[in-house]
């Protein structure tokens, strides 16, 4: 048997004991056996039967208090039930039959054989017994242990069947390259390149959460290296190949911006599990190719692609389907702010300057300036170690004005609505622009961070566009 806490061999006898009382063979199978064999945690069990799925599920939930709720697809013949942290799914061994358009097999009821073969790869076909008779027994027709053992990804059947059948597998097997630091077999990625198109009939949620993890990974560059050179990329994230290449004129070249961008990745990943500040690093420099430009005398500029970059954000999040809520809002202030402190390393730093930063990052100033850190990716250490230097003293200077201003919570004194009522108007843009002069005056200094001040230059800047307080 595979090494189990005790808790998880209680559920496994369970599982077991309901599988006998119906005399239906039961299997582990798939995740759960490979990361135990791996010595990786792992919540999900999974459960093969030769029999009824559904029908197990209802009976090992009866086992627990209180009794958890089962949800099941009947289409399918699929259950899965959640008890003391785990999610447990179990499912009627089965063979699978697809139509070129679709991913979602006809489903015909199979043999533990005729399971396994359907799995996506080798090490994910791995099944061990809960039945009396062989129960901990290891059941590996397509040696499964050996791959695990020399970190190989291989498709129990022939790749471009498996592939085409389901496309998704494609990135799941660079997810697990990625994730596990294995290697993709040179049949299996030749199927993968085959392959490549069909990626098109999945949709994009499904595509959305394996490119989550394979940002998650501990590497995350393995992972965009091989969905760039299968062509996986081009099709499902376009404008991250659009980084990919440099370009020389006159002698003077740029730096390849797609590997840049996934160095930042692996630079940031090293300081954070955070997956939407890793996808800051990731869309940091995406402004880049529409802003690249050759000056004689000069070389290759990108003006202006920070804000171009940020315009960006909402439509690639659109495009592949991940959360447009404040999440996204989050990436795309970091991408438009991550080269303003590399701007303070190269001037007299005045507090005005730290105040507008501070203010602009808020409570995300941390994230930003890990961000920053992650971008140095110079090969000359001499000019590393000179940024990390000035990135801390912008910190430090930060901090001085952060304890004497309290900038990063701070809203000016003078809100909108006392705007509106000084001046009997509606919401408009007057409204917004003195709300913005009063703003730039506190933070460049011009006026004092309190309410008398921010008044009184109110009435000033009213009175240069003939606006009158009520009652003069």
């Amino acid at each position: 048997m595979i090494d189990c806490t005790k808790k998880e061999l209680e559920i496994l006898q369970i599982i077991g004991d309901c599988a006998q009382k119906m005399n239906v063979p039961c299997y582990l199978v798939g995740g759960f056996v490979r990361d135990k064999l791996l010595h990786r945690d792992c919540k999900d069990i999974d459960c093969v039967c030769v029999g009824d799925g559904i029908a197990l599920a209802h009976e090992v939930a009866a086992r627990f208090t209180p009794q958890p709720q089962v949800a099941y697809f009947k289409t399918f013949g699929t259950a899965n039930i959640k008890v003391e942290g785990f999610e447990i799914e179990f499912v009627g061994a089965r063979k699978e039959s697809y139509a070129s358009h679709s991913r979602k097999p006809e489903v015909e009821p199979g043999t533990l054989d005729d399971d396994q073969k359907r799995r996506d790869f080798t090490i994910n076909a791995l099944a061990i017994s809960l039945n009396k008779d062989d129960y901990g027994q290891l059941v590996d027709p397509f040696n499964g242990i050996e791959d695990l053992d020399l970190k190989i990804i291989r498709t129990p059947l022939e790749p471009g069947t498996t592939f085409s059948d389901d496309p998704l597998r494609m990135m799941r097997a660079i997810r697990f390259a990625s994730q596990l630091g294995f290697t993709i077999l040179p049949e299996t990625w030749i199927g993968i390149i085959e392959n490549a198109e069909r990626i098109r009939i999945v949709s994009k949620e499904r595509i959305a959460d394996e490119l989550n993890k394979i940002v998650l990974s501990p590497k995350p560059s393995v992972g965009f290296e091989l969905l760039y050179k299968c062509g996986l990329l081009k099709i499902i994230f376009p404008q991250m190949v659009d980084l990919a290449g440099a370009e020389y004129i006159d002698g003077k070249g740029h730096k390849d911006n797609f590997y840049h961008t996934i160095q930042v990745l692996d630079n940031i990943s090293e300081h954070t599990t955070d997956l939407w500040l890793r996808w800051a690093a990731i869309l940091h420099d995406i402004g880049k190719p529409a802003t690249k430009r050759f000056e004689q005398g000069h070389g290759w500029t990108f003006h202006g692609h920070e804000v171009v970059g940020g315009r960006m954000v909402p439509k690639i999040f659109t495009q592949l389907k991940l959360p447009m809520n404040e999440k996204m809002k989050f990436v795309k202030k970091l991408v438009e702010l991550h080269l303003r402190p590399i701007s303070l390393t190269k001037e007299n730093i005045t507090d005005s300057a730290i105040r507008r930063l501070l203010f602009d990052a808020g409570e995300d100033f941390d994230a930003l300036m890990t961000l920053c850190n992650a971008d140095i990716t110079s090969k000359n250490q001499h000019k590393v170690q000179r940024y990390l230097q000035n990135f801390e003293m912008v910190r430090m200077r930060c901090r001085e004005v952060e304890e004497k201003d309290h900038i990063r919570t701070w809203q000016p004194p003078i809100t909108g609505e006392i705007i509106m009522h000084t001046f009997n108007v509606p919401p408009s843009k007057i409204v917004g622009d003195l709300k913005n002069a009063i703003k730039d005056a506190i933070l460049d200094g011009e006026i004092e961070n309190n309410y008398e001040s921010a008044y009184a230059f109110m009435l000033q800047k009213a009175r240069e566009v003939n606006l009158v307080p009520v009652g003069e």
